[in-house]
């Protein structure tokens, strides 16, 4: 004889669903102590840093990998985002500033599913004035769309000299079609010192002359032209390659396939992104 499922009343359902709600809320107030002690052992409120986006890749990652039931990942995912960016700006406040010359709308929806509506979120006409209002910042950072287009110019070219801010992550991490913060945007800030993941790597590229099987031996790597701009100087690109390519390596792969390349400068780098099947 099978055994008989279990009849729950409204009433009990209800007092499940307040408890869990209970622990929820008192467990985030516990995670606020332990941030509290980050604060005292870490220093984040002098230092103006408090990025880790190795550390957050991760999250999301193993997020992503357990997620199951009703609840969708997009809902999931954003609750988590805005936990850890509000807790990120309690040990070190910071602002978001967002290039909004392609339009308002999907940045500030990719701000805000990323980082809440704590942080403050900063409006700027182009991709240059963003940079320059996160490198004259103490540790802000900037967003920016991938599909600048050719009227942005060489932004990343910006972002060259050694102690400029550097492109840390590559939004949205968790990929799916129907991603409600999908606009794919940049995220820079002032260079980290240990935090930055390196699975793929960004290289402003200046060309005295580009042949088309550059592009070729370039997705051969594995890599890929982000965006380019041509200019009086020539040809620059940002280009992504995976971060087990040397600068050497990838020089000799784009000269080798016709390609003459007068610089290559790392901009950046980012983690991996998790693609939903």
């Amino acid at each position: 004889m099978s055994a008989e499922k279990p009849v729950f009343s409204l009433t009990d359902l209800r007092q499940d669903i307040d408890r869990i709600d209970e622990t929820m809320h008192r467990l985030l107030m516990e995670r606020g102590t332990i941030i509290d002690r980050l604060i005292a052992v870490k220093k984040t409120s002098e230092s103006g840093q408090a990025f880790r986006p190795g550390r957050e890749a991760s999250m999301m990652r193993a997020l992503a990998e357990r997620h199951t039931g009703l609840l969708p990942l997009d809902t999931a995912e954003s609750i988590w985002r805005v936990i850890i960016a509000t807790f990120t700006y309690v040990q070190a406040p910071y602002s978001v500033h967002a290039d909004i010359s392609a339009g308002d709308a999907p940045m500030r929806d990719s701000a805000r599913f990323h980082f809440g509506f704590t942080v403050p979120y900063l409006t700027h006409p182009s991709a240059a004035a963003v940079i320059e209002a996160v490198a004259s910042s103490r540790g802000d950072l900037g967003i920016f769309r991938l599909d600048q287009g050719a009227t942005s110019g060489a932004w990343w070219r910006a972002l060259a000299d050694e102690d400029h801010p550097k492109i840390i992550a590559r939004l949205p991490f968790i990929e799916r079609p129907d991603h409600p913060a999908g606009t794919p945007v940049f995220v820079i800030s002032k260079p980290l010192d240990d935090a930055a993941m390196r699975d793929v790597i960004l290289y402003a590229a200046q060309f005295e002359r580009w042949h088309k099987g550059a592009n070729e031996a370039l997705i051969r790597l594995g890599g890929e032209v982000v965006a380019s701009a041509a200019d009086a100087t020539g040809l620059s690109e940002l280009i992504a390659v995976p971060g087990t390519i040397a600068p050497a390596q990838l020089h000799e792969t784009l000269t080798k396939a016709g390609a003459s390349l007068a610089e290559l400068v790392e901009v950046g780098s980012h983690a991996e992104r998790f693609r939903v099947k």
